[in-house]
């Protein structure tokens, strides 16, 4: 007899619950669950890649060793025992080590759990995350402004009457730094009480689709935009600081006179928007109605991306829309994570580069390939990676690749042998995902909607399998005793969990939260910002010395010339997350979604068709690829979705070999970085285009 089980989708930010309908160890289907407190029967084809990923015959049950460069199968204590000797072995030798997290273990909270005491164990000193890579110079402003790296403010979307969205793309992602679920019929709620959605972005995304309006922007240049914004704010008289003056500090007054040298003719030029576009927007924004303004991966991964998140955050408060129904509002979730944990830190370390920031502890992953190719006592001779595929994720991966060869020990903890972990000395593999609970740890702070959801494993673990936590626990202590050092006890997640539910203002138990499958509703966000600053005088640090700063280094290059060549973005796809959904049969299916998008007229002048071979070439590779000619992207723009380049020897993705793609990651440059966060450069990167037969007859 079939069984149905509430659960929430682990795979992105959204959390959106399910219903899993199995019969013993098969699974039925899955749907949206329509009394889910915040998805509200939402999902995304994402959803239904938890049975391909339970059931992969791709998928690893054992511990793997390489031994001789073949993969054997061993078990887990010899495992654990030979990592621990070889760890100690290179410890005496002085030998640097390292650890990269990636993107699925954010969505994992047993393993946020276990991963200090692993970290203190391998005598950790040097972390690398995905985090570098798209989000960190949100933590660079929220620390600064607001005391904490992750008090963000969201867009309130269900009260707003006009959202500007620029780079982000929710309709994609379910959001990003935003958990929305449900956002197109959000989007179409808003505009059904006269609401607008405006889109800035140099590709027609699935969000600029549903948008009022859509306006293209050359990438990045995002800067101009936001001064323009800011400045016709100031001078157009929309500017009402009124509500939130008593929470800040008196460099606010620093921050007009810091824009009003420039010009919004030269600004407009710059990235293409009309000034009497930006100064339409700042009159919405400023007006008398609740708006917000968001910005996501475009406006993160650019050379200025600390900046343009800092610009963003002045323009909400100029406006009078920061902690505002129907603004950006900071959340207060059943399990706060802001109160219970650490405020962070931003600072800097020097590196084979020089001096670099270093943000929650995390060095910026450009840096990786470099600190594994050095050579002096510094060099990182080990290296473990928890369900990361830098690889495909950090400029230069190729580079990144010859780099992860250099290693004394390598370890990945993955479900998959990957284009990162086919590298490893030891592969150790977590159970499936349907055999784990899992609770929204970081992204509850991120929620449009207080609330609480927790959902147990609904398959029990097979023998000889176990979970990432349990993993990551059971090495630590391996290595631990290997040392001589004391061991601790291990803290089940669960109690862990319940400990810190209790702990925050809620004061939910885990048995209440786990009593309610649909989860429980805390209500509507509410202004809170001066009850959860965390600055020292709680006030907000409208603008840090480095900001101001970097505005006038912005200033600056305002006047250079941008080369002639076509300019490099990325883009996601709803039935896509990253590298590690592309070896789910339900989300491959249909056309090759690796293409290089080419607006008509580039393609024109290059004498390149649709379904044409093309080469592209940046500083540091070339790939080629199928063309995708189409005019939702701006002329002078081309496009390669991230994730792709399966096609490397080793890799154990059957289906994700049959449609391998290109990494655009292959193209983008490591030596190009935001200097205030760190955080790579994956936008904009110069590229030339050319079609294949043209090569051919060159040679």
């Amino acid at each position: 007899m079939s069984q149905v089980h509430a659960r929430t989708c682990h795979i992105c930010e959204a959390n959106c619950g399910v219903l899993v309908e199995v019969e013993g160890r098969e699974i039925l289907s899955i749907k949206g669950n329509p009394d889910h407190v915040l998805s509200r029967g939402h999902i995304c084809p994402k959803a239904t890649a938890i049975a391909d990923l339970q059931d992969d015959p791709d998928r690893l049950h054992k511990p793997l060793k390489k031994v001789d460069g073949e993969w054997k199968e061993i078990g887990w204590e010899t495992a654990f025992q030979e990592i621990a000797v070889k760890l100690k072995d290179l410890k005496q030798a002085a030998a640097k080590p390292a650890m990269y997290m990636g993107n699925p273990s954010a969505h994992d909270y047993g393993i946020s759990t276990q991963v200090s005491t692993l970290r203190r164990a391998m005598g950790l000193k040097n972390i690398y995350s995905a985090s570098t890579l798209d989000q960190i110079p949100h933590h660079v402003v929220q620390y600064h402004m607001y005391g904490h790296v992750s008090l963000a403010a969201v867009p309130d979307i269900d009260r707003c009457q006009y959202l500007l969205i620029v780079g982000g793309n929710p309709a994609a992602s379910n959001g990003s730094i935003w958990t929305v679920p449900d956002f197109k019929k959000r989007v179409k709620e808003m505009q059904a009480r006269d609401g607008q959605l405006v889109v800035i972005d140099p590709r027609r995304t699935e969000t600029a689709k549903l948008a009022d309006a859509h306006h293209f922007v050359k990438p990045g240049t995002d800067t101009a935009l936001f001064i323009g914004i800011l400045k016709a704010v100031f001078d157009g008289g929309h500017a009402d600081i009124s509500r939130l003056e008593n929470i800040m500090d008196d460099s606010w007054s620093n921050i007009e006179p810091a824009i009003a040298g420039f010009d919004m003719a030269e600004l407009s030029a710059h990235c293409g928007i009309s000034v009497e576009d930006m100064e339409s927007m700042a009159a919405q924004l400023g007006a008398d109605q609740p708006a917000a303004i968001y910005g996501r991966m475009g406006v993160s991964v650019c050379e200025f991306g600390t900046l343009n998140q800092w610009l963003i955050q002045i323009i909400n408060i100029a406006t009078g829309n920061l902690d505002r129904e129907g603004g950006t509002m900071v959340p207060e979730p059943a399990l706060d994570t802001i109160n219970l944990v650490g405020r962070g830190s931003v600072r800097k370390i020097d590196t084979i580069r020089g001096e670099m920031p270093v943000v929650m502890g995390e060095l910026p992953t450009i840096t990786l390939a470099d600190e594994m190719l050095r050579d002096d006592e510094e060099r990182i001779r080990t290296l473990f990676v928890i369900t990361g595929n830098p690889v495909l994720s950090s400029p230069d991966g190729a580079r990144l690749d010859r780099a992860l060869e250099k290693l004394d020990l390598m370890v990945s903890f993955d479900m998959y042998v990957t284009e990162t972990s086919r590298h490893a000395d030891y592969i150790l593999p977590p159970c499936g995902p349907l055999e784990k609970d899992h609770y929204p740890f970081f992204f509850g702070p991120l929620a449009i909607r207080n609330y609480a959801s927790y959902s147990p494993a609904i398959f029990d673990i097979q023998d000889g399998e176990k979970a990432d936590w349990e993993i990551i626990a059971e090495l630590a202590r391996e290595i631990l005793a290997t040392d001589g050092q004391d061991v601790p006890n291990i803290r089940e997640p669960r109690d862990v969990l319940n400990n810190m539910l209790q702990s925050s203002p809620a004061g939910l138990t885990l048995a209440e939260v786990e009593a309610a499958p649909n989860g429980i509703d805390l209500g509507p966000l509410r202004s809170c910002m001066a009850d959860r600053l965390m600055t020292e005088d709680k006030l907000i640090q409208c603008a840090h010395p480095d900001f101001l700063a970097e505005l006038q280094r912005f200033a600056g290059s305002l006047g250079d010339e941008r080369s002639d060549m076509l300019r490099l973005i990325g883009r996601r796809h709803v039935r896509s997350n990253n590298s590690w959904l592309h070896n789910s049969k339900r989300l491959l299916k249909g056309p090759d979604r690796c293409t290089l998008m080419v607006h008509p007229d580039d393609a024109a002048d290059r004498g390149i068709s649709d379904g044409d071979m093309a080469a592209v070439e940046s500083r540091v590779n070339s790939v080629e690829i199928v063309v995708e000619v189409t005019d939702d992207v701006m002329p002078s723009v081309v496009s390669i979705p991230h994730g792709f380049g399966h096609g490397r020897d080793g890799v154990g993705l059957s289906v994700a070999a049959s449609k391998p793609g290109v990494s655009i990651n292959d193209l983008t440059d490591p030596t190009s970085f935001d200097p205030l966060s760190g955080n790579a450069v994956l936008n904009a990167t110069p590229v030339t285009v050319a079609a294949i037969q043209e090569l051919e007859a060159a040679e």
